[in-house]
């Protein structure tokens, strides 16, 4: 059974759909977000100051910016949480059919991806410092920075692992079976994981253009996973992309504001840096991958029909 048909293994029908959704979207938003909430008010002078932070930036109140990233990781982990506890006793289903077709989950997968895109992140990014030295203030202070790397590599896969499962895993293999179809889950979970960065700083500061890096990288996400049958690429490319941003460079606009080792003083600007992942770097690794394992039958990958099966593997 491929990826999507994993879905089959469990309690399919759109109802089921309907609810976890519900559920999840209740635990990542609401009761999610009520550690951060604790944490401002305890900030806050006053319920005034409190409310106005809320409408703007809870970091004005002067949290801690890796407390602060943390309980940002946080509602991700319980949204996490709530998806996983969902598969398992309400789509009764094994954990690992949303994370690939595989026996086991191939982890050493998970680290390829985690260690191929680190080094070229960091390269390009290296390379951009170089180039352009005057944007970038060294911003080095060992124990904020420490800190920071610490809850950046134990707690923002949790973040990226929510993300993925619940775009490339569960909506991805729902839609698979209900439309019978590769292409039609790939372009809509990809244009959705787009749209839900949609409400990030960047995209306020550089205009809907920079939505082609979040759309494009839905796709790259996406189509690792359907010719790979397993997300394991996916969840080892995200969360190194996460963590890398984290730690290595911050401005005072982007979503992740940090005690990252450089601060980027350069007004905010598309530039090349906004379609070379996606339009090189990222073909550029879907060749890699394609070498690496051996990735065939793209048109049938992408683009193939979906059936259930006559009989369900036990699992």
């Amino acid at each position: 059974m491929n990826f999507i048909q994993q879905a089959y293994k469990g309690k399919n029908d759109w109802f089921y759909y309907l609810g976890v959704l519900f559920l999840v979207l209740i635990c990542w938003q609401f009761i999610g977000v009520i550690p951060l909430a604790i944490t401002a008010v305890l900030h806050a002078e006053n319920m005034d100051e409190f409310l106005m932070a809320a409408n703007d930036n809870f970091m004005t109140l002067g949290i801690n910016k890796s407390l602060f990233l943390f309980m940002m990781i946080l509602m991700f982990a319980i949204g996490l949480a709530a998806l996983l506890f969902s598969i398992k006793y309400i789509h009764k289903r094994a954990i690992k059919t949303l994370v690939t077709s595989r026996e086991k989950i191939d982890w050493k997968r998970f680290w390829f991806g985690f260690f191929t895109w680190g080094i070229v992140a960091i390269v390009v990014i290296g390379a951009g410092i170089v180039l352009e030295p005057d944007n970038y203030t060294w911003n080095f202070k060992p124990i904020p920075f420490f800190t920071l790397v610490l809850v950046s590599f134990l707690f923002l896969p949790l973040q990226t692992s929510f993300e993925e499962l619940l775009f490339r895993g569960y909506f991805m293999q729902g839609l698979g079976t209900w439309f019978k179809n590769r292409w039609l889950p790939l372009i809509i979970t990809s244009v959705a994981f787009g749209l839900l960065h949609g409400a990030n700083p960047e995209v306020e500061k550089l205009g809907y253009i920079s939505m082609v890096f979040y759309i494009g990288t839905g796709f790259f996400f996406g189509i690792t996973t359907l010719m790979d049958e397993g997300t394991e690429l996916a969840l080892g490319l995200h969360a190194i992309n996460n963590i890398v941003a984290a730690f290595l460079v911050t401005t005072d606009w982007t979503v992740f504001q940090t005690d990252a080792l450089f601060i980027d003083t350069s007004e905010p600007s598309v530039g090349i840096e906004m379609f070379l992942p996606v339009f090189v770097l990222y073909p550029l690794m879907l060749l890699l991958f394609s070498k690496k394992y051996g990735w065939k039958n793209w048109k049938e990958k992408l683009f193939g029909t979906i059936e259930k099966p006559l009989t369900i593997e036990e699992y």
